[in-house]
């Protein structure tokens, strides 16, 4: 139960297990105030990830859930997932003697459907009680798929309602200002389009968009970056640079664009265990701490550039930079009494250790089902073929990771452990037309070629020895049959004479 995203019902509950237990661990309870935020959660409704019905959970299960994200490294949500069986893949109900019978009717008929083998295999069964109990047809199949024991292909010739919503809000619940309590619980994350023109390599006048991170306890610039765009690549390479300066934190606020959006985007945050708090529609206050920001960079950082003539991108991204850092978070903030760089160095502290980055540039891609094609062991992605490797050959459906704007690295992934099996690289016609091809790469478990069937298939053997039990004629008048003369043919002969 997968959906195209790659999303499994384990995925789904371990996302709504940190769901529940994040804004515990983004702001994290005093001693004492744990049983009470228990207590509060457990009589609370939530969606459950596979019937979509009202489900609650008990406090000591919540209780489990808590201190397994909060003992576990980055991937907070990878332990909150459900552990994979020991005896996942063994199939036990398989014995030795239905695994050998089972091989052997595959290799006489490998272009034989799933359906068909389990019919045809029930009556291997019952007229052989040696060989033990016929499996369900669901084990019988996945069995056949994990022993690659799949089929062949046949031989040739065979007014906005969101406005609405957001001023009834406005006019029946009050607003009040708010902070975290831990440095590093939450970021506010944005885009803003600057007052200033730059002129681009080819000659023109574009708006910049800056994009800019703010910690909400220490008012920290974590990072600010001017582009030319607001898409998903630019906001992803903002957020990574700014993981990379300080630490990973507990939660993300943004608006509900596009980019923010992005199955990019989510995915990354999601393997990085940060919760994504989006504000509501037409609801800008609730990034407020954002918005103020923006003013030092309208009142302050673009009136010391009004003396340069032709502002290119560099030289604006150049000064932002020593701005933000010099500056901004060394200047006292009339909200917090102290400089945000001293704030942040005072804590507490709920930050994480920033990963790699190539491990960043890995989490923020979109994890989809891909069908190999049997034809040529190529996928199809952004309208781009990809070569999978033919140790691979045997997977029906790949996961894959990739960005949609870098498809440089695209990574088939195990769908159960999260290893990277292969990188897949795209198809080269041309290199492909000069003949030569490598042997393929052994597969475990590859079946042996096909001997050609021998005899009858046993379910249509045994309905025609049904039908010849119950002593009635074939039903149907021979015409250009050979008739079979037996001995009472004879019999007339002699008679006659």
């Amino acid at each position: 139960m997968s959906d195209r995203r790659g999303g499994s019902v384990h995925d789904r509950w371990a996302e709504l297990r940190f769901a529940i237990v994040g804004p515990l661990l983004a702001s994290p309870p005093s001693r004492g105030e744990l049983v009470m935020l228990l207590d509060a959660l457990s009589k609370r409704t939530w969606i459950h990830p596979a019937t979509g019905e009202p489900v609650s959970f008990g406090a000591p299960t919540i209780e489990r859930w808590y201190y397994q994200a909060r003992n576990a490294g980055v991937d907070r949500i990878g332990a909150l997932r459900k552990k994979i069986r020991r005896d996942s893949g063994t199939h036990p109900s398989m014995t030795p003697l239905l695994r050998s019978a089972l091989r052997a009717q595959y290799d006489a008929h490998p272009t034989w459907s799933y359906q068909l083998h389990a019919d045809n295999f029930e009556v291997v069964c019952e007229e052989d009680p040696a060989v033990g109990e016929c499996p369900s047809y669901t084990t019988l199949r996945r069995y056949m798929k994990d022993a690659r024991l799949v089929r062949r292909p046949r031989a040739p010739n065979s007014n906005r309602p969101g406005a609405e919503r957001a001023r009834a809000r406005l006019e029946a619940l009050e607003v009040r200002s708010y902070e975290a309590t831990h440095v590093h619980g939450l970021w506010h994350s944005d885009f803003h389009f600057g007052s200033r023109k730059v002129v681009t390599r080819a000659g023109t006048l574009e708006v910049p968009k800056l994009f800019g991170m703010l910690d909400d306890l220490s008012r920290v610039g974590c990072h600010a970056q001017w582009y030319l765009d607001e898409e998903t690549e630019s906001f992803v390479h903002g957020l990574c640079q700014g993981f990379q300066k300080r630490d990973l934190p507990s939660a993300l606020m943004t608006d509900n664009g596009s980019a923010m959006k992005a199955g990019e985007t989510q995915a990354g945050l999601r393997d990085l265990s940060i919760v994504w708090s989006p504000t509501l529609d037409y609801s800008p206050y609730q990034n407020g701490k954002q918005e103020v920001f923006w003013g030092q960079i309208e009142g302050r950082l673009l009136p010391m550039l009004e003396g340069v003539p032709e502002l290119t991108l560099s030289l604006l991204n150049e000064a932002t930079q020593a701005w933000l850092e010099l500056e901004y978070n060394r200047s006292p903030h009339s909200e917090i009494g102290m400089s945000p760089v001293a704030k942040m160095l005072a804590g507490p502290s709920v930050g994480r250790p920033c990963p790699g980055a190539d491990e960043l540039r890995r989490a923020f891609r979109l994890h989809e089902m891909r069908t190999q094609r049997r034809s040529d062991g190529t996928v199809s992605i952004k309208g781009v073929r990809f070569e999978v490797p033919s140790r691979l050959r045997h997977i029906e459906r790949l996961d894959v990771r990739y960005a949609r704007w870098d498809l440089s690295t695209v990574d088939v992934i195990d769908a159960k452990t999260r290893v990277i099996l292969a990188t897949l690289y795209p198809l080269d016609k041309q290199r492909n037309a000069d003949g030569l091809r490598r042997a393929l790469a052994p597969v475990a478990s590859a079946p042996a070629p096909a001997p050609k069937p021998a005899g009858m298939a046993p379910l249509l053997r045994k309905l025609i020895d049904t039908h010849r039990d119950t002593g009635l004629p074939p039903a149907y008048l021979p015409k250009h049959d050979v008739v079979d003369r037996g001995d009472d043919d004879q019999d007339n002969e002699e008679t006659s004479r």
